[in-house]
């Protein structure tokens, strides 16, 4: 079946092995995963859109492992979804119903964008209804739920400053459902792929962190692998933009970098699948929160990101021994190659001794012998 559509057996085996990877598992999920994935009984997926820009379709789009053609003909059968769907009107709605009675508990259901709910939803209608009524309907029988986007995760731009339209999160909006909420503005299509195949794979969700997000891609703050992490704990900064430090590639901290408390696998994971370092904070923008509730389009670019020791200090700290007094780790240093130079010198004249001690007693041996 894959073959018709232009995927060969190599090609196959390294997007399971890279969804493998991106969920951290083993050589052997991966050939789980090739054997769930590549049966012919494609999993179901019903993608709604509500209050969103279709960011999290256009990252899906260009994702190439697989590619869009792979992914929709070989691996999910996408049963809705308004923006990718050729019918459209009452014949792509129709479809729909017809996916959620046919596929009732074995279809996952994929939402981008945030509710309304003010004024009984009509800030977002489709066909007639609320988009809040559709999105209940076929919550109702999904084998799971997905949140793609931070505007479905946790309201996104629509849920900020005045909220007029009563935006709130996908969870919100599903109380007693459990969401699996895949933040980012947009996130990463790996992330989503990833899921979905531990999903149809392993029968479960991934393990999941407090705010139901795939802790095998938001387990880790961003600060902790980004390449620019050496120059914060040198103290080298870019100031502005354009400048020496930014020039150079140092730490992007006091441009309004939220990276030290934005949790994701942007700095390994990257964007657009071509490498180099292609990311915000990769090409010389600062992380603006995006996967964080409360950070992302809520906090001003320029507001410094909370973290422990913000202004590191560039020389080495001091030692404090127990007698209070205080001994650099430039003297520790030395002190300690003097004590290694005194053990080494020591090593060796007691092996030069006992070599002299040996050959007198040879000497010793071989006189008593001649007389």
């Amino acid at each position: 079946m894959l073959s018709q559509h232009g995927v060969n057996r190599r090609d196959f085996m390294k997007l399971c092995a890279a969804l493998a990877a991106t969920m951290g598992l083993s050589s052997k999920a991966a050939a789980e995963i090739a054997n769930t994935v590549g049966s012919p009984q494609r999993p179901p997926v019903i993608w709604i859109g509500a209050q969103e820009c279709t960011g999290c379709t256009e990252s899906l789009l260009r994702s190439t492992h697989p590619t869009l053609e792979n992914l929709l003909l070989s691996v999910i059968s996408m049963e809705y979804h308004e923006v990718l769907s050729a019918a459209f009107g009452e014949q792509a709605e129709e479809n729909k119903h017809r996916a959620i009675e046919q596929y009732k508990g074995k279809y996952v259901l994929v939402v981008d964008g945030s509710i309304p709910l003010k004024d009984g939803g009509i800030y977002c209608m489709v066909a007639g209804k609320p988009i809040v009524e559709h999105i209940r309907e076929a919550a109702e029988h999904a084998a799971a739920i997905i949140a793609i986007g931070s505007c479905s995760a946790w309201g996104g731009v629509p849920a900020t400053g005045g909220n007029p339209t009563g935006a709130v999160s996908l969870q919100a909006a599903l109380p007693g459902k459990t969401v699996i909420n895949i933040p980012g503005c947009p996130p990463n299509p790996h992330n989503f792929l990833a899921t979905v195949a531990h999903i149809i794979t392993f029968g479960r969700p991934p393990a999941l962190d407090a705010k139901n997000r795939p802790t095998f891609a938001y387990g880790r703050l961003i600060h902790e692998n980004c390449e620019r992490r050496p120059h914060f704990d040198a103290g080298r900064f870019a100031r502005q933009f354009g400048d020496e430090g930014h020039r150079q590639g140092w730490c992007l901290y006091h441009l309004g970098c939220k990276g030290p408390e934005t949790y994701g696998n942007c700095p390994t994971l990257e964007f657009c699948d071509v490498g180099g370092g292609i990311w915000p904070v990769g090409i010389g923008h600062p992380c603006y929160g995006c996967n964080e509730e409360g950070i992302g389009f809520t906090k001003s670019i320029a507001q410094l990101a909370n973290v422990e020791n913000p202004t590191p200090r560039a020389e080495k700290p001091l030692i404090h021994n127990a007698e209070g007094g205080k001994v650099s780790t430039t003297a520790t240093a030395l002190l300690g190659g003097v004590v290694g130079l005194v053990a080494g010198v020591s090593l060796m004249t007691v092996r030069e001794l006992g070599r002299q001690q040996k050959q007198r007693r040879k000497d010793d041996d071989h006189s008593s012998r001649e007389e």
